[in-house]
């Protein structure tokens, strides 16, 4: 569980970006509440029609008697809703990076200059943002059909699909926005993943956390901002991280061929003749 709490203080720490440089902060809510609305008006758009919408996916209880009909509907509406969260969500974070590209990245810079070290000259640029967060859509639309398939698991299904959606989106979230510090460095996703190997917990209380302040009203245009600072800060941890044990191996390395060096011996010189 540490792990998952030192998740969770990365996007604290995020936060407390806002003290230090909140110039540069402010600059992120703009495209971030260009997107809220939008992805708002569709959530209210699906709340209003929910009523609507379940009854038509559930005819069959028609015929039901009270309070049978009623629940399984309310379990069948949970689930569309769950659902249709993360797929906001996830569709939020992209949309928000995608337009907000030159904001964010100068938030991430300012991050990477007050941690110090190299910083790259420049960050992985618009094109890129915009084919990541169409990834993160299609990748975001798959977990939101995991979900609805989950909710359709008898008696656990309505508690077990909202969870699991907020752990999926979660995931998904932090995934993508520590992406910045490795792309502006060339490293693409497979050297990442090796780099963030041993920190699922960790990204997975960054990811959740973030994601309960998205659901929470004008949340998500707040959060955004610092969540780009705190995984801008969890990206270089990481990265400190296998550079140091890679230091620590190459000297290992070579100290331990000076030793063998050492050890060998020496063959004796040739009998006379």
């Amino acid at each position: 569980m540490s792990g998952f709490f030192s998740g969770v203080g990365m996007l604290l720490r995020g936060f407390g970006f806002w003290r230090r440089r909140p110039a540069v902060m402010l600059l992120g809510l703009i495209p971030a509440a260009i997107v809220f609305i939008a992805v708002l008006a569709a959530l209210v758009a699906l709340g209003l029609s929910l009523p609507g919408l379940t009854d038509w996916l559930t005819p069959f209880a028609d015929d039901w008697d009270e309070p049978w009909s009623a629940l399984v509907r309310g379990a069948i509406g949970a689930i569309v809703l769950a659902a249709a969260i993360v797929l906001a969500a996830v569709t939020f974070t992209a949309l928000t990076l995608a337009v907000g590209d030159p904001f964010y990245e100068r938030i991430w810079r300012a991050v990477e200059l007050e941690l110090g070290g190299e910083v790259p000259e420049q960050g992985s640029g618009l094109w890129r943002s915009i084919l990541d967060s169409g990834r993160l859509i299609a990748i975001g639309l798959l977990a939101a059909i995991v979900v609805v398939a989950t909710g359709v698991i008898p008696i656990v299904g309505a508690v077990l699909a909202p969870t699991l959606g907020v752990i999926l989106s979660g995931r998904l979230l932090a995934m993508e926005l520590t992406a910045r510090a490795f792309e502006a460095r060339g490293i693409r996703s497979t050297a990442r993943r090796s780099v963030l190997r041993g920190r699922g917990a960790q990204l997975l209380g960054f990811g959740v956390a973030t994601q309960l302040l998205f659901m929470v009203p004008l949340g998500a245009v707040f959060t955004m901002p610092a969540a780009v600072a705190g995984s801008t800060m969890l990206a270089r941890s990481a990265l400190d991280a296998a550079a140091a044990a890679s230091g620590a191996g190459a000297r290992a390395g070579s100290a331990g061929g000076a030793s063998a060096a050492r050890a060998e011996p020496t063959s004796p010189p040739p009998p006379p003749h």
